[in-house]
């Protein structure tokens, strides 16, 4: 049995509960939670000890149940209205003029709240569209404004490798990224293939920096000279996997320098 037990629900949102009647889930199971003023349903995505390393100081809701079919039902319910919110809450944005890129929406399961989220360049002053929301609604209603990595992270897709975007499968927080992660794996700075679905930097430039990182600082500088057979020749790249340096001549000439034995030229 377990004691925390991570849920996952629509839009790879994931929280950790609370399990105090010991229920026997597995990964898979949909289950009832607590939620603001309510309950809500999701599907479990992780149980184990290596929950402990992911728990917050923050209250943990409980698990209330394990869903039943009839719960299963009503959540695919709650998917198919979200689907007229969406198209309802873009004509009124439009209604009310408002510069905003609506992007999705999220029933709660016992249907007591529907948030729609929403990117914008700036602040937007939505205080009559949630009004108009709410009286056409009764429930109550929250706007969200999200980035554009959250909007890729909610709708999900595939990157240019092929694969499931990494911020849909399993990355949890954003990195910080800029071009000097690009310009330390001498990747050419174009910014269509080093930029993800969302317009921004792409998040797997983070993933071997380190290593690269860790490596470059056996060798020389880039720009360093040194006198060779061939004439004085200038490291233009270095080959972090074979620990070889490129270099280029003054005659124009490319050639490979292994690293130990750089230091065998005269700088």
């Amino acid at each position: 049995m377990y004691d925390n037990i991570e849920v996952i629900f629509k839009g790879e949102r994931k929280e950790i509960y609370s399990n105090p009647q010991q229920f026997p889930f597995k990964v898979g199971d949909y289950v009832i939670v607590e939620a603001d003023k309510g309950i809500d349903l999701g599907e479990v995505n992780q149980v184990g000890a290596l929950l402990s390393m992911k728990k917050s100081k923050a209250e943990v809701k409980k698990i209330l149940r394990k869903a039943d079919k009839d719960d299963v039902n009503k959540y695919n319910l709650n998917r198919e209205k979200e689907k007229s919110a969406f198209d309802n809450c873009k004509q009124k944005i439009d209604k009310h003029n408002l510069i905003m890129k609506l992007v999705d929406v999220e029933y709660q399961f016992d249907g007591n709240k529907i948030t729609f989220y929403f990117t914008a360049e700036r602040r937007v002053d939505f205080r009559e569209l949630v009004k108009d929301l709410a009286a056409q609604y009764k429930v109550r209603i929250e706007l969200r404004q999200i980035g554009v990595r959250d909007e890729a992270k909610r709708i999900g897709g595939y990157g240019i490798c092929g694969r499931k975007l990494c911020c849909s499968s399993f990355l949890k927080e954003f990195q910080p990224i800029t071009t000097q992660c690009a310009k330390e794996q001498f990747l050419p700075l174009n910014p269509q293939k080093l930029s993800g679905v969302c317009g921004r930097l792409m998040c797997c430039l983070n993933y071997e920096r380190e290593f690269y990182l860790e490596v470059l600082k056996k060798f020389p500088p880039l720009e360093a000279q040194f006198q060779t057979e061939k004439g004085m020749a200038t490291i233009e790249k270095i080959d972090v996997f074979n620990e070889e340096a490129i270099l280029k001549y003054e005659t124009d000439e490319y050639g490979k320098v292994a690293l130990e034995d750089i230091s065998l030229f005269p700088m």
